[in-house]
C-alpha cells in the first residue's frame, strides 16, 4: 500500500510540473535551433520559431512586415523579458496587418520559413535582417499579475494561498 501511495505522489507531481510549462498549441512543434543572429544562407528554407518585441510594423502594398528585436523564448515559447537579445529579424506576411494592433513594444512569437536576408538601416547603421515568411503570429498580452485565492473559512499557517495562473496570449493569425 505504501509503494502505491509513493508511486501516486510521484505521478501527480510529474503531471503538475508538466502542466506548468505548456506551449500554446499553435506554437508547439519542432523547429530549427537557430537564432536570428546565427542564421545564414544554409538555413534558408527551414522553419523557425522566433520571438521578441515588436520594434516597427510596416504595411506595404501587398504585405506587412514587422521588425522584431529577437529575445530568447521561455518554456512557453514566450519571449523572455530581459535585456538579452539575438539581433533583429523581419516577419512578413501577405495582406494588411494593422500597426495599431501590432504596436511597437508588444511581445510576439512568429513561426515561418526563413526566406532570405534583407539589407536595411537602424539609424545610420547598415543592418542585414533575416526575413521570415510568417504563417503564425502569436501576439502576447501583457503579463498578468499572480492572483491568490485564500479561503476565509480555512486557515493553515504552514500552507500559503493558492496561486491562480492565467494564460495571457492569443493567436492573431495562423494559416
Amino acid at each position: 500500500m505504501r509503494s502505491f501511495s509513493i508511486l501516486f505522489a510521484v505521478a501527480a507531481a510529474a503531471l503538475a510540473i508538466a502542466g506548468c510549462a505548456t506551449i500554446p498549441e499553435p506554437l508547439a512543434g519542432e523547429y530549427a535551433d537557430v537564432t536570428p543572429d546565427q542564421s545564414s544562407d544554409s538555413h534558408i528554407g527551414q522553419r523557425m520559431r522566433w520571438g521578441g518585441r515588436i520594434v516597427d510594423t510596416r504595411p506595404g502594398t501587398n504585405e506587412t512586415c514587422m521588425e522584431i528585436l529577437s529575445r530568447p523564448l521561455d518554456k512557453k515559447a514566450r519571449p523572455a523579458d530581459s535585456d538579452q537579445h539575438h539581433g533583429r529579424f523581419l516577419a512578413c506576411r501577405s495582406g494588411f496587418e494593422d500597426p495599431a494592433i501590432f504596436d511597437a513594444g508588444r511581445d510576439i512569437t512568429v513561426i515561418g520559413q526563413l526566406t532570405g536576408f534583407v539589407e536595411g538601416h537602424i539609424g545610420e547603421f547598415n543592418y542585414v535582417y533575416p526575413r521570415i515568411s510568417a504563417d503564425t503570429l502569436f501576439l502576447w498580452s501583457d503579463p498578468q499579475p499572480m492572483h491568490y485565492y485564500h479561503d476565509p473559512f480555512w486557515y493553515d499557517p504552514w500552507y500559503g494561498p493558492y496561486p491562480r495562473w492565467r494564460f495571457s496570449g492569443r493567436v492573431i493569425i495562423a494559416r
